[in-house]
């Protein structure tokens, strides 16, 4: 019997770090095959996918290596970045046989379409996975801020964020073993305790568009179905 799912189309957010496994940077074939397997239980299930990928695995617009540059310069370079995980998933997607496009906030026409609403909102009910690559297309924005972007512009039902941590916790649990994760939690709470989410301007679009977001742990295996079907994975960050 096909598992109930609770949303019918989702924006997952992807770090470029999530995409180096234990490499120390650039992108692991294993690790991303491992992800585009999750997505593809959930493609399988009817579940509509927009995907926006960072590009911290190739160049990050704030890191020590970008101190000296221009910030705006750099994070185009981020940007571009971006676009080279998104055509390399696009690629492993395929590879599984799953129907992908990449769509890039910056024109790339050789090897990218150019961001477009309505078409990628058609890929969505044909039930082809849109990665979303370039960021905004505008600097000094994160992509954590692209994919509250993307998900309010796709009319998503909820926004899951994949981090290597299942979940939002009372501290770090890195640090902190008696650390407790968060089942679920309210956008006002995490702002009175001034938990890290996503960065601040990301959060206030999802909470002004009443987007819901879960954060989880994509290197868990069958976590991203459990999410979707509603099970008790991750946390949920809620209005």
């Amino acid at each position: 019997m096909t598992p109930q799912t609770k949303y019918k189309r989702i924006l997952l957010k992807l770090s470029g770090e999530a995409l180096m496994g234990n490499d120390a940077f650039g992108i692991n074939r294993e690790t991303i095959m491992q992800i585009v397997g999750q997505v593809k239980e959930i493609v399988e299930l009817g579940v509509q996918v927009g995907i926006v990928i960072g590009g911290g695995n190739i160049f990050r617009g704030v890191s020590t290596q970008a101190d000296n540059m221009d910030r705006a310069t750099a994070d185009y370079m981020g940007m571009m970045a971006t676009v080279m995980n998104a055509l390399a998933l696009k690629d492993a997607f395929e590879s599984a046989g799953v129907k992908a496009r990449v769509q890039s906030a910056l024109p790339m026409q050789q090897i990218a379409e150019t961001y477009a609403r309505p078409k990628a909102i058609q890929y969505l009910k044909e039930g082809k996975v849109v990665i979303f690559a370039g960021g905004t297309g505008n600097p000094f924005f994160t992509t954590d801020t692209a994919a509250s972007l993307r998900g309010a512009e796709m009319n998503c039902d909820v926004m899951l964020k994949a981090t290597n941590v299942d979940g939002v916790y009372t501290a770090d649990p890195k640090k902190d073993p008696s650390a407790v994760r968060y089942e679920t939690i309210t956008f006002d709470e995490a702002l009175s305790k001034r938990l890290k989410v996503m960065d601040a301007t990301a959060f206030a679009l999802c909470r002004e568009r009443q987007l819901n977001i879960v954060v989880f742990g994509i290197a868990k295996e069958g976590a991203l179905k459990r999410v979707v079907c509603g099970e008790n994975e991750g946390t949920l960050v809620h209005c």
